[in-house]
């Protein structure tokens, strides 16, 4: 079976997960005046699911890599 569509879904997912997670609803949330380690909460929350969602989309293409659906470029070629 091809993992290509199955690839893309997530990666899909993945983009609406972010728009949820950095729309204004889920934001205004975060929107006080309380800290966490001396930082504003809304700072903590920004950086921890943007560090999150770069990290979930290393993991995803990195594993349709392993599965050979991409090309890398960190092996060379044989001749």
């Amino acid at each position: 079976m091809n993992e290509t569509p199955r690839h893309r879904d997530r990666l899909v997912v993945l983009f609406l997960l972010g728009f949820l997670a950095f729309n204004y609803p889920l934001l205004s949330l975060f929107a006080t005046d309380d800290r966490v380690f001396g930082l504003p909460v809304l700072y903590v929350y920004l950086f921890s699911i943007w560090g999150v969602f770069i990290f979930l989309t290393w993991w995803l293409v990195g594993r349709h890599r392993e599965a050979g659906g991409g090309r890398s470029q960190s092996r060379p070629r044989e001749r």
